[in-house]
């Protein structure tokens, strides 16, 4: 019988130079990024804010939706785009450098959030080197990142030294991606810009032979690959977890499974990490991922579960 170590729990981000959620309340949030305020609707906030309106009205930025369509107010100094560092106490290296801008899907570009998950496969990617440095030659890590939007993932697994291939349906969503490791110094470094539907890409990767020590999935409740493939969450992922548990070598390292508004809970995600990593031992864990206003109340802002082989 393997032993396995399952842990629940709530991770959370602090406020930081780049980043600060400075509110919440009234199913909305109001963020800093670098020396801008955005203004952006947030169904979680099911509560009162804690900041006066005059304080809400300061924003640079605010999101309003009418029906199905939605709308940026954008002050006349807000540039189109600007830089912000983000995780510099938290990461091995110097903090990532990250594009800011207003889309029309109310999105930044930037998911503070998930810098707990960037540190934990940090941590898992220098202990494995660690355990290697004895060895005369000890092959790269090879992670898989799969929907990969803007890159924060990718961004941190290449700053810990593994080989890379970032995989989106989107074609300017890769782009941004792209410009933010230019802007975090990672140019050079061995990542693969992937541009198609991650299961097909899963699949021809199988029947290439290729092997990945460490696979990340943030997949959307619904979406579509560049060819307008269908993708449906209830429909699609047990057999895309398949599919990357085949793509793994003998010996993987992790796996991270990300929940955005999808209405499942972490739960679900972790038994279907603890069927494909039954025979391996290790971690599970699973939780909620959350910000921390500058007051300390916790924003959920997703939910995720992950294996380790330790």
């Amino acid at each position: 019988m393997i032993e396995i170590t399952n842990l629940s729990t709530v991770l959370s981000v602090k406020p930081s130079a780049g980043y600060a959620l400075l509110d919440s309340g009234d199913n909305e949030k109001l963020e800093r990024y670098g020396e801008f305020i955005f203004r952006r609707p947030d169904p979680q906030a099911l509560w009162n804010k804690n900041l006066p309106e005059k304080e809400w009205a300061k924003a640079h930025a605010s999101f309003r939706r009418d029906g199905k369509k939605g709308d940026w107010n954008l002050a006349k100094n807000l540039p189109a785009r600007w830089k912000i560092e983000f995780g510099s106490s938290d990461l091995s290296g110097s903090g990532l450098q990250f594009w800011i801008r207003p889309t029309s899907f109310k999105h930044t570009g930037l998911f503070p959030e998930q810098l707990s998950n960037w540190k934990w496969m940090t941590e898992k990617i220098n202990n494995n080197k660690s355990e290697g440095q004895n060895l005369k030659s000890q092959d790269p890590i090879k992670v898989l990142n799969l929907f990969g939007y803007t890159g924060g993932a990718t961004l941190a697994c290449a700053q810990a030294g593994t080989e890379v291939c970032h995989v989106d349906g989107s074609k300017v969503a890769i782009q941004w991606a792209r410009d933010n490791a230019a802007i975090s110094g990672l140019s050079s470094k061995p990542i693969r810009w992937i541009l198609d539907d991650a299961r097909d890409f899963v699949k021809r990767e199988l029947k290439r032979g290729r092997k990945y020590d460490g696979i990340i999935l943030d997949p959307p409740a619904f979406g579509h690959g560049p060819h307008k493939e269908l993708w449906q969450i209830g429909d699609h992922l047990v057999p895309l977890l398949k599919l990357c548990r085949e793509v793994m070598t003998e010996t993987p390292l992790f796996f991270l499974l990300n929940g955005y508004a999808s209405g499942y809970s972490a739960i679900a995600y972790a038994n279907n990490l603890q069927e494909l990593f039954k025979n391996n031992g290790g971690m599970f864990e699973k939780g909620e991922l959350t910000i921390a206003e500058e007051s300390g109340r916790l924003l959920p802002c997703g939910i995720f579960a992950r294996w380790s082989k330790n």
